[in-house]
């Protein structure tokens, strides 16, 4: 049931934003690109074009619903997936060499442009965009001494030498060419002191590629911007403000998204302390979906049968920002009922401020506590303090980059 949950939030990822006609206007797209979702937990990949499943090599269902670390491989630099990573924990654009595995295991080059895509409602990152171009030009080896003449190889160089050059065009160089060179070519080919060359160093993209993956970023998101304005859910490229949901980063979005149990995030600072964040157990627990629940004060779940007394001690929590737990009567989607046994803390940020509430669902069914080992109060305690560790990360991880 769990695995149908993702599957659906990953199908409905774009529908739930943009016009059904988006998919057919990314298709028609040349670009090399994927999208991601990093409020799924995971942070999978939701759409990718027919050039990037061309390029790799893998099916759209071997792709779709996977996070983009399954291109990776051993000579991959831990360096640039860091600052891949650090660049979605801001929010922010990065452009980047590095080095993939297409699914046959032949390693490639390629320049990874990523971007953020905000919503206008809120301004938080809804999605990013990821163009990746080939790199066709021979990689940098500065240092090692290798083909330290290249003018000259290009010039001059003709049978080996145009066959060494051949290669580090395509992707990677590989030992065996590197020494059929020295044999060959030996003046165009010196080694370290220590008689090592490496020969994974990073490519440097050419300008035009540099443009032609800018200018990818720049058509994918004029079409998300087209098809998100049929909707009424706008989304844009660039956060032109800051407001409370924008604290809630995407690297918040993916901690919060491993977390399994049904519960949602409030911001204190807001107005009414709106929904934030909802796991995907709880769109499962109450059968709604991601658009109908953020932006909404928890009491939507409330209906005629709904204990008031229980609702004022909810609130009387919220205004002393103290801890609770209470037994309430609760509505689906589907006007069905269940007894939530509900827990409610706040969540104070780097600065021991209260900037925001976690309120943790549990269906009070003597069936559902049967099949968990731990009590219900153990769950409600491991849940919050690991929402806590993730906010207190977010706002420590805040104010060393400003």
């Amino acid at each position: 049931m769990e695995q149908k949950l993702g599957f659906d939030l990953i199908e409905q990822s774009l529908d739930l934003r943009y016009s059904a006609w988006v998919h057919e206007a990314l298709n028609e797209l040349p670009d090399s690109f994927t999208i991601t979702d990093p409020y799924i937990s995971g942070h999978p990949i939701v759409y990718a074009s027919k050039g990037f499943l061309k390029m790799v090599g893998y099916s759209k269902d071997e792709v779709i619903g996977k996070n983009g670390r399954i291109f990776q491989g051993p000579e991959t630099d831990r360096r640039a997936v860091m600052e891949i990573r650090e660049a979605i924990r801001e929010g922010r654009s990065i452009e980047i060499s590095l080095l993939n595995y297409r699914k046959d295991g032949t390693p490639f080059w390629m320049l990874f442009h990523l971007c953020p895509v905000f919503s206008k409602e809120d301004w938080r990152v809804i999605n990013f965009v990821a163009v990746q171009v080939p790199i066709s030009r021979k990689p940098r080896l500065s240092g090692v001494g290798i083909l330290r003449n290249e003018m000259s190889l290009c010039e001059d160089g003709a049978g080996i030498r145009e066959s060494v050059l051949r290669c580090c065009r395509r992707e990677v160089c590989s030992n065996s060419v590197l020494e059929l060179a020295r044999l060959s070519a030996p003046e165009l080919v010196a080694n370290d002191d220590d008689g090592e060359v490496e020969i994974n160093e990073p490519c440097e993209a050419s300008e035009l590629e540099k443009t032609k993956a800018t200018a990818g970023i720049s058509n994918i998101l004029s079409v998300l911007t087209h098809y998100s304005e049929l909707t009424g859910r706008l989304v844009c490229e660039k956060r032109c403000c800051l407001t409370g949901n924008s604290r809630l980063c995407a690297s918040l979005n993916i901690s919060l998204g491993r977390i399994k149990q049904s519960f949602v995030l409030t911001d204190a600072f807001l107005p009414d302390t709106p929904i934030v964040y909802a796991s995907e157990a709880f769109f499962k627990l109450t059968g709604y979906a991601r658009h109908e629940v953020l932006g909404q004060n928890c009491r939507f779940l409330s209906g005629v049968d709904t204990d008031p007394t229980a609702q004022f001690q909810i609130k009387e929590c919220i205004r002393t920002q103290q801890p609770c737990t209470v037994r309430i009567l609760n509505y689906r989607k589907d006007r069905t009922t269940f007894w939530n046994l509900l827990h409610i803390s706040p969540v104070r940020n780097a600065s021991g401020k209260v900037a925001f509430f976690v309120g943790i669902q549990i269906d009070d069914d003597s069936k559902n506590h049967e099949t968990h080992v731990l009590s219900p109060k153990i769950r409600h305690l491991s849940v919050g303090a690991a929402v806590k560790v993730a906010v207190r990360g977010m706002s420590m991880g805040a104010a060393s980059t400003s």
